[in-house]
């Protein structure tokens, strides 16, 4: 039977052999079904072979009597993965038979090795062992799949497409070998980036082209397992393959639901998984790759994803429209995104000249390749060699929601963006994405927002209250377009590279799109920290150990398997989801470093470090040796990249800079008139129900949106709150009108309520 995660465990396996051969391309085919909840198709990848490529990832195909000839699997990995090339010496029953000469062919007429399927026998009788290379063995490729029902695996004779002699030193293509069609793909997939419009192009064909020969296949829980009897080494191995599958209904990677209007929908919500049961693919983040996609669904629907190209749709047959996106900057697969439902396009009403000039489109056939030399990434078309896009403060966006949505979608959302993304820019410099697609999700969305190329999430909690939560979580997903998408972690347990950096930029991109005044700016900013402090002591109180470190992998972090395959610790833990350890921690040393270094020079440093670092995966070191690099002398005192390592990212609990900062550390005056307030509203809770005449009553201030949170915060630790206090809470702040922060908090203080009816 299949290997189950073992429940004591909760590490996510990556299961991709990515040492000895990546993908650089994908091309997706596919169609959307709403009736049956599938998206089926066809997805074609194209490789490059690593450097990696001695052994084999599976056993020797022994032959015995008249047995059938068997190879095992590798296990699904809970704890760091060994090479691929290890097997368990324990009989397995997920092992698939390859048929025997002249042996009955048992499997399913149809060929479906899906990951519910025990025994999956190879679906025609032509693959056989063959008895006289016994001693040989078959290079494996492993790609990471999950509740997908794969359905046949083919070689794709890319030679057959017209005009493919110009990638390769033949004139005429008179004998076509293997060797042929892996150099044309090789060819294809080093094209220099000023030719990205015909690497497309040649992609899409080749991605049409027939097939010349079935390949080996089968799935466990955690991977799909391809080979190419007599392909010994992943230089040997089909560089273009094309694999026929659909999703399931229940798989983890896309959710079936319905928008706010009652509309069916289906998008990807970040799961822990992320892609691997959406389309079978390379998920560790070192498979930097390029993708298009074709997407069929009902006339109706709207396909949004993550693309470079404003995508319009195409008429097909009656009742059905086609939608083609394409991205030419390399990215993890686990980037990807779609949504498809009824959206709705919010415009604003009016829109200037000054708005249309900033956000003219720039497509990257306007790019100066001249200086691509200049940035330390692989060669794509990059906007920071753009001299157009390098000055582009707004970049083309559109705004999408259900159609109920649209009021406070203009009321809200739209007149937030251009100022947003102008702060953004004027902090960090070029946008890395050509444009961007905000949509509003529906209602079982599990955060406030996610961000992906060229496309943001976000919660319809955003909408309620007044701008701030909305501007606030705008910036923080926009943060993610240079901090976990254009730079990303190499290792994905330091996610403080991602959402420590994106919680910290936030404040600063939302005070200056507010255009607020430094000393208005630094108040609303110590508020912020004052209120992130109360949430990490909270977090750390009430949460494992192991769980508080973020980089958890100490000296081993960045390591993977001789094959390539590595894991996720703590992955699939469910109290995950739920943490904001490494939001809070890695916002409080960003803090804490900007503070050391003064924010003119740390914002200088982190312009410099964009530019050097965008289009690459870094680990903690990369930044840190860097701004160390930095800093002058004088202000580096003790600080050394062991030593933060050693505070800041290797130990649980509260770091013990941060403990002393926050205890020598006076309040900010926002949070000193929180305090005030706290203190009336703690006297009128411990006021009798019947009061003497002579007592005034308390009048309470008006406070901003984060200070009502620090406020509901203080209150909820005191012991108990009379319902009376409960109720004079909503009337004095109207509780249930403010934005997710302030419903979430006030709760909170309800449920805290509840002992001190009982008693």
């Amino acid at each position: 039977m299949d290997t189950k995660l073992d429940p004591s465990r909760d590490d996510l396996p990556l299961m991709a052999n990515t040492s000895h051969i990546l993908v650089k391309h994908y091309v997706l085919d596919l169609d959307v079904d709403f009736e049956s909840q599938i998206i089926e198709g066809t997805i074609v990848l194209f490789f490059e072979s690593g450097k990696k490529q001695s052994g084999s990832t599976k056993e020797p195909c022994r032959s015995e009597s008249n047995e059938a000839c068997r190879f095992r699997m590798p296990e699904p990995c809970h704890s760091p993965v060994t090479d691929t090339r290890t097997f368990s010496s324990k009989t397995r029953s997920n092992d698939f038979t390859i048929c025997g000469k002249g042996e009955k062919d048992t499997s399913g007429k149809d060929g479906n090795h899906d990951n519910r399927e025990q025994a999956s026998g190879i679906s025609s009788s032509k693959y056989c062992c063959d008895t006289g290379n016994h001693g040989s063995e078959d290079f494996l490729l492993v790609l990471d799949c999950c509740d997908l029902s794969v359905l046949k695996v083919e070689e794709v004779d890319v030679a057959a497409v017209p005009g493919i002699e110009k990638l390769t030193r033949s004139p005429k293509l008179t004998v076509v070998s293997e060797e042929l069609r892996n150099q044309i793909v090789c060819e294809l997939v080093t094209l220099p980036a000023d030719r990205w419009r015909e690497q497309l192009d040649y992609y899409a064909r080749c991605s049409q082209a027939p097939g010349c020969g079935e390949l080996l296949f089968d799935t466990d829980t955690w991977s799909l397992q391809i080979r190419k009897t007599g392909a010994q080494t992943a230089t040997d191995f089909p560089h273009a393959i094309r694999i026929r599958y659909s999703t399931k209904p229940q798989g983890r990677s896309v959710t079936w639901t319905s928008d706010q209007s009652g509309r069916p929908c289906v998008y990807t919500m970040g799961s822990p998984i992320n892609n691997r049961a959406l389309f079978p693919c390379q998920e560790p983040p070192v498979a930097m790759s390029t993708w298009q996609a074709t997407v069929r669904a009902a006339a109706s629907f709207v396909v949004l994803m993550s693309g470079e190209n404003s995508a319009k749709p195409t008429q097909l047959r009656e009742g059905c429209s086609s939608w083609h996106y394409y991205v030419t900057m390399p990215m993890p697969a686990s980037t990807f995104t779609i949504a498809v439902g009824s959206w709705t396009e919010m415009k604003p009403e009016t829109c200037s000249s000054n708005d249309l000039a900033a956000e003219r489109s720039l497509s990257p056939s306007e790019a100066d390749f001249r200086y691509v030399g200049i940035c330390g990434h692989m060669e794509y078309p990059c906007r920071f060699q753009n001299p157009s896009a390098t000055i582009q403060e707004i970049i083309p966006h559109r705004v999408f929601a259900p159609l109920c949505l649209k009021g406070a979608c203009q009321e809200t959302l739209l007149q937030l963006v251009p100022p947003c993304l102008s702060a953004a820019h004027r902090v960090l410099g070029t946008h890395p994405f050509s444009r961007l697609d905000i949509l509003i999700v529906p209602g079982n969305f599990p955060s406030l927002g996610m961000a992906s190329p060229h496309i943001i999430f976000l919660s319809q909690s955003v909408l309620t209250g007044n701008s701030h939560l909305c501007g606030t979580r705008l910036c923080h997903e926009v943060a993610h377009a240079w901090f976990g998408l254009a730079i990303g972690a190499r290792d994905w347990t330091e996610e403080w590279l991602s959402e420590g950096f994106a919680t910290h930029l936030e404040d600063v991109f939302w005070a200056k799109a507010q255009q607020l005044d430094p000393h208005e700016a630094q108040e609303q900013q110590e508020l912020k920290a004052c209120l992130r402090w109360c949430r990490l002591q909270d977090e750390v109180r009430n949460s494992p150990e192991e769980m508080q470190v973020l980089r958890p992998n100490k000296e081993k972090t960045g390591h993977v398997s001789d094959s390539g395959s590595s894991v996720v610790k703590h992955g699939l833990n469910p109290e995950k989801v739920f943490m904001q350890v490494h939001y809070l921690k890695g916002y409080f040393l960003l803090r804490f470093l900007a503070q050391r270094l003064g924010d003119d020079t740390y914002f200088a440093f982190l312009r410099k470090f964009v530019h050097t670092f965008h289009g690459q995966l870094i680990l903690s070191q990369d930044f840190l040796q860097m701004l160390l690099e930095n800093i002058p002398e004088e202000k580096r005192l003790e600080l050394s990249v062991e030593n933060i390592f050693r505070d800041w990212l290797e130990s649980s609990g509260i770091p013990q800079p941060l403990q002393r900062e926050r205890q020598a550390g006076a309040e900010c005056g926002l949070a000193r008139q929180v305090s005030v307030e706290v203190e009336k509203w703690i006297r009128m809770n411990r006021r009798p129900r019947k009061r003497k005449r002579r007592e005034t009553e308390e009048v309470f201030e008006k406070l901003l949106p984060d200070q009502l949170v620090l406020l509901l915060e203080h209150l909820l630790e005191q012991k108990t709150l009379n319902p009376r206090t409960l109720q004079s809470l909503e009337r004095a702040y109207r509780l249930t009108q403010q934005d997710a922060e302030g419903e979430a908090a006030h709760r909170a203080e309800h449920r805290r309520s509840l002992p001190s009816r009982k008693q």
